[in-house]
């Protein structure tokens, strides 16, 4: 008889199990997927942090997982520099392509200038805005 136990958190033991056996199954099924972090970090002339980017490439694409600029550093270009030094890695990476989500309260239409194509799209997450997922080829 199969049991089901729901939950906030696994130990680590469990967690590394099932993440084991996802993995091996996307190896067998679409091959090593060769993931590496990516960080771009931008200070200001004092060394405080004004904006970053966190990132990972697999499979051939980069992921754009966090993109965000000081309020007082906007409306500068910084924010297309950080984009633009990580497509700058997914080049030299091997990446194809670059894709990342936003919802509607913060940049869509910012991706949308630097190339980015909409893909996706689930309104009302969270209610009253849309969560949106872009793309761009390198």
């Amino acid at each position: 008889m199969t049991t089901f136990a729901v939950s906030t958190e696994v130990d680590a033991e469990t967690a590394r199990f099932i993440g084991e056996g996802l993995n091996g199954y996307n190896y067998q099924a679409g091959g090593p997927h060769n993931d590496q972090d990516l960080w771009v970090v931008a200070r200001d002339e004092s060394g405080a942090v004004i904006g970053g980017l966190k990132g990972s490439s697999e499979y051939s694409w980069l992921f754009v997982e966090w993109l965000w600029v000081d309020a007082a550093a906007r409306k500068r270009g910084l924010g297309i520099q950080l984009l633009g030094k990580a497509e700058e890695v997914a080049r030299q990476r091997g990446c194809i392509g670059v894709h990342l989500d936003s919802y509607t309260f913060q940049a869509p239409e910012f991706y949308k200038r630097q190339g980015y194509e909409e893909f996706g799209r689930i309104d009302d997450y969270p209610p009253g805005h849309s969560r949106v997922w872009l793309k761009k080829r390198l």
